[in-house]
């Protein structure tokens, strides 16, 4: 055996790094047809190419790396998919399971450890704050589940904070017991400097993030930029006495907000860390338990036995007393069961230090012992870990879809067309598209660019090819799939319309021209032809700043707006937008329309942080400047002619929006006319004569305005 080993061991950088990616890839196979976690499969596979295995691979300094940075990858993302909005509501619970996660697994590991293991109070309080603490391991399964905001979810990654914060508070003021000049200025340093950082973090980490996100959106310079805010409070962190994980976790919440969940940096960040630095860890982990000490000694089987019983069933207590406590079903205790049972990096890091606590000569806190014994503890809790996370996440899925699914006719009248001709506009109208768009839709999304059909549609299309092929990079970078098409037409709005309904589509998302002042042309050439000929919702939009840097959206609601078919449809779209941005929403209007507004929000999107201001009469539009921010966006909702909302008024918005609001995010809105597509029902010969009196209509208004 030692012979074939001594043939397996490589030390190649190139085929570590292969045999590696060979355990990734295979790992999900095989343990699929097993039926077990393949997180699982990845620490088990550690423990057979390791060191204490078949020494295929020393745990050398690239796993210590990369492991690391898996281990805060985990954390961060944990951050990063929290609602936050969630979090303030249910603080009381969060605390609450902390607590007793945190406390019950120390009081009943300290009680076992010092009663039938014997050692003494300091190494069974180092101990029982091991077995307080846990490691998200399981996580990226809630990711593949979709289950991220999940209260049982959440509530686990809070309360492992909560408890990771103390466990690590605890063994900070343990060490500081083994120091002559420990007290309570050792206390008031370590607090101060907490203090600093939490502060300094949030005061700065945001600014940073809008002033680099409003300047760069090149993809590679905002994943370094999140990468680097990551490693930056990792490192500060561990400088003050506290595990980089924790700053990992607290970057992660900070930055929740200018990552929005549908964005191609989010998929980015997730896919990295999903597909390299997590394995890492978790492979890294699995080489360091050696299963051989368990032959060596049957002392060592009760060792482990004792420590992985009481903290797991101490662990479990807390969970399924919380969800009890909270009324929470019996998978969503599961679920809390199986995030906060598992013992990794954090376990690691604190036996570690209880290894450089010297108790007297030559003897330290930890001896070989213990840290065997802790450390095929991991492989056990992790295990347990997965094995339940997995099987409550099934569960909860399960009972989620009946619930959570749209009508099948809801979700089928949703295909968003995207309207394109300027690249500098273009991929923040998809970003707009995709935070609106229904994330269980099975619809594509359609990105459209007409070209005047004349003698320069040759070089108009080339380029309109080349941006479509941009926009498809980004679409397929958030894993949405999209259609494309540039379509030839000697009228634009025409041919926008054709395209609408070759393709189904339930709405329109275009841009507006930036650079406009003159008031009658600020629909542009083709727009007011376009809304009067189609009754299907309009989203014009003109981008002032990046998406993920708004901190508020203000809505202006017209009276009676509740009455138009497409009032739900608009309301739900603005629901999604302040939802993924984690932004507050307010909405400016009377108070009959302000109260059906809030009724819908209350019942399907309680988590949208809504305002609502009353709003006498539609003339008051032009005192909504002054409380208009840079960083907000400006959403008025209007109507078409012969509507049940449409009022003169109206008529003079494009004035006030030149006059008023120039230089401010801004977002117009026609609403659905009618409640189904009255176009796709009529022939084509009947639509193409319906635009071509539409735009009659146009021509003969302009003409009366002009000479009247």
């Amino acid at each position: 055996m030692t012979l074939l080993a001594s043939y397996l061991h490589i030390t190649d950088p190139t085929l570590i790094f292969f045999v590696v990616l060979l355990i990734v890839l295979f790992a999900p196979i095989i343990m699929g047809k097993l039926r077990i976690p393949y997180i699982i499969g990845l620490v088990l596979a550690g423990v057979l190419i390791g060191p204490n295995g078949l020494n295929v691979l020393e745990r050398d300094e690239s796993f210590e790396l990369f492991g690391r940075v898996g281990l805060f990858y985990i954390m961060f993302l944990a951050g990063l998919e929290m609602d936050l909005e969630s979090v303030k509501r249910n603080s009381r619970q969060f605390v609450v399971f902390g607590l007793l996660t945190c406390f019950v697994p120390l009081v009943l590991t300290y009680c076992m450890s010092v009663w039938v293991l014997g050692y003494s109070g300091r190494a069974s309080f180092l101990l029982g704050c091991i077995m307080a603490s846990n490691t998200l391991v399981a996580y990226p399964i809630v990711g593949r589940y979709g289950l991220q905001r999940n209260s049982s979810v959440m509530l686990s990654v809070g309360s492992s904070m909560i408890s990771l914060f103390m466990a690590l508070v605890m063994i900070a003021g343990l060490a500081g017991t083994f120091d002559d000049h420990s007290g309570w200025q050792f206390w008031l340093l370590f607090v101060l400097k907490l203090a600093c950082f939490i502060v300094g973090s949030v005061v700065l980490i945001p600014r940073m993030a809008r002033y680099f996100l409003r300047r760069y959106s090149d993809a590679v310079m905002q994943y370094m930029f999140v990468m680097s805010v990551m490693f930056l409070s990792a490192a500060l962190s561990d400088l003050i006495g506290l595990e980089g994980i924790f700053g990992a976790f607290f970057s992660g919440l900070i930055l929740n907000r200018y990552i929005p969940h549908v964005s191609p940096l989010m998929n980015r960040t997730e896919f990295i860390g999903n597909a390299i630095f997590i394995p890492y860890f978790l492979i890294g982990v699995g080489m360091l338990i050696n299963l051989r000490t368990l032959a060596e000694s049957s002392e060592m089987w009760w060792i482990v036995l004792l420590i992985a019983f009481f903290g797991t069933f101490g662990k479990a207590l807390a969970a399924y007393l919380s969800s009890l406590i909270f009324r929470l079903s019996k998978s969503e205790g599961h679920m809390m069961f199986g995030l906060t049972s598992a013992h990794a990096a954090g376990a690691i890091a604190m036996v570690m230090v209880g290894m450089r606590l010297e108790v007297a000569p030559g003897q330290y806190l930890v001896d070989d012992q213990m840290l065997n014994g802790v450390i095929i503890m991991i492989l056990v809790t992790c295990i347990i870990s997965t094995l339940m996370t997995q099987k409550a996440a099934i569960e909860i899925s399960l009972a989620l879809n009946p619930s959570t699914t749209h009508k099948d006719s809801e979700r089928e009248a949703e295909k968003v067309l995207i309207c394109v001709k300027y690249p500098d506009i273009a991929p923040q109208l998809l970003n707009l598209s995709l935070l609106m768009r229904d994330q269980r839709s099975v619809h594509s999304l359609v990105a459209l660019n007409v070209v005047y059909d004349d003698e320069n549609a040759a070089a108009g299309r080339e380029q309109g090819l080349r941006l479509l092929e941009q926009l498809q990079r980004q679409a397929s970078a958030s894993e949405v799939p999209m259609q494309t098409q540039v379509r030839l037409a000697s009228n634009i709005a025409n041919g926008i319309k054709h395209a609408f309904r070759e393709f189904g589509c339930s709405e329109i998302v275009m841009g507006m021209h930036v650079h406009t002042n003159v008031s009658q042309k600020f629909w542009g050439e083709f727009i007011q032809s376009l809304y009067n000929g189609l009754n299907r919702q309009i989203i014009l939009t003109r981008f002032e700043q990046p998406l993920n840097t708004l901190r508020r959206i203000q809505v202006a609601v017209p009276s009676r707006a509740e009455f138009e078919p497409g009032f739900r449809r608009w309301l739900e779209r603005l629901c999604r937008f302040a939802e993924q941005l984690d932004c507050r929403i307010q909405f400016h209007g009377r108070n009959e329309s302000l109260v059906l507004i809030a009724e819908y929000i209350n019942n399907l999107h309680p988590s949208v942080r809504a305002e609502y201001t009353p709003m006498g009469h539609w003339n008051e539009l032009p005192k909504l400047a002054g409380t208009i921010g840079k960083d907000h966006m400006f959403v008025v909702v209007t109507a078409r002619k012969g509507t049940i909302s449409y009022k003169n008024a109206l008529d003079r918005l494009p004035d006030e929006l030149t006059r008023y609001f120039s230089g401010t995010n801004l977002m117009i809105v026609f609403p659905d006319q009618y409640g189904t597509a009255k176009e796709d029902s009529m022939s084509f010969t009947e639509a193409q004569h319906r635009e071509e009196d539409s735009i009659y209509d146009t021509i003969l208004h302009w003409m009366h305005k002009k000479y009247d």
